[in-house]
């Protein structure tokens, strides 16, 4: 099977839901033992308990991703469970609209302690048994915010690129102890947080804005979280084995061909 994971033990920040549980079923699928991190223990279930539906191995693991203690405690439980870490996707992450001044210093922090704190700790507590083995694959959720302006997304821009610039970091320090470590930059993409988003602020009128919102990409669409999961299965399989340092965009056109 191309793109097989088979043997492989992942571990998926935020795989209770969205873009992380995608990542984390598309992985099983390809035959790696999951590791479903979430600080929402009921979700993470969800996940484990679907994917024991299909057959496919996976086990939760309750997560605050901004506690590093708590993130060390984890992976070392996975690592005595399972002998090694392979591949560590950082999904877990949360949003945020406003500008510079709209956005409180509470907000502002907490956007830190989980985007970008948490990745900190997750690679930190991680990156030990893959030095140990001489081989690991890093994957982050990057976003085309890290490189781009975008309206209101002030503090959420903040936290991807660091996210990025963290994934160059990291790429270049442990090439040579077989780490790889590469971003995924996503355009918009229809998660429970974009419909919980229109319900909250859009009441009657969710229909119309996210149409609105799909268009602000030239394919005319946001992406379902499968397709930001087939690029990262991609990247985290042994296809990809001479790919690190490099972030990818997957933003139906919104990087490029927007003027």
């Amino acid at each position: 099977m191309s793109f097989s994971l088979n043997g492989k033990v992942a571990v998926v920040t935020g795989a209770g839901s969205g873009i992380g549980k995608a990542i984390a079923i598309k992985f099983a699928q390809h035959g790696s033992t999951v590791c479903v991190l979430d600080v929402n223990e009921k979700n993470a279930v969800a996940t484990v308990n679907e994917l024991a539906d299909k057959n496919l191995l996976a086990r939760a693991y309750p997560c605050d991703v901004t506690k590093q203690q708590h993130v060390i405690e984890v992976m070392n439980a996975i690592a005595k469970e399972h002998d090694r870490i392979d591949i560590l996707a950082n999904s877990a992450g949360i949003a945020h609209i406003g500008k510079l001044d709209t956005t409180p210093e509470a907000d502002f922090d907490k956007l830190f302690q989980v985007n970008v704190k948490g990745v900190y700790n997750s690679m930190f507590a991680a990156v030990p048994y893959m030095k140990e083995r001489k081989r690991g694959v890093i994957l982050n959720i990057a976003s085309v915010a890290a490189t781009v302006g975008i309206a209101d997304r002030f503090a959420y821009s903040m936290t991807k690129g660091a996210v990025l610039t963290m994934t160059l970091s990291v790429a270049k320090d442990y090439v040579k102890e077989g780490i790889r470590c590469n971003s995924i930059s996503p355009g918009r993409v229809h998660t429970p947080f974009v419909d919980g988003f229109l319900k909250a602020n859009y009441p009657g009128k969710e229909d119309e804005m996210f149409e609105k919102l799909s268009k602000t990409q030239p394919i005319g669409r946001m992406a379902e979280p499968e397709e930001i999961a087939n690029l990262a299965l991609y990247l985290c399989s042994d296809e990809a084995s001479f790919i690190t340092g490099t972030d990818y965009p997957i933003d139906g056109g919104f990087l490029k061909l927007n003027t």
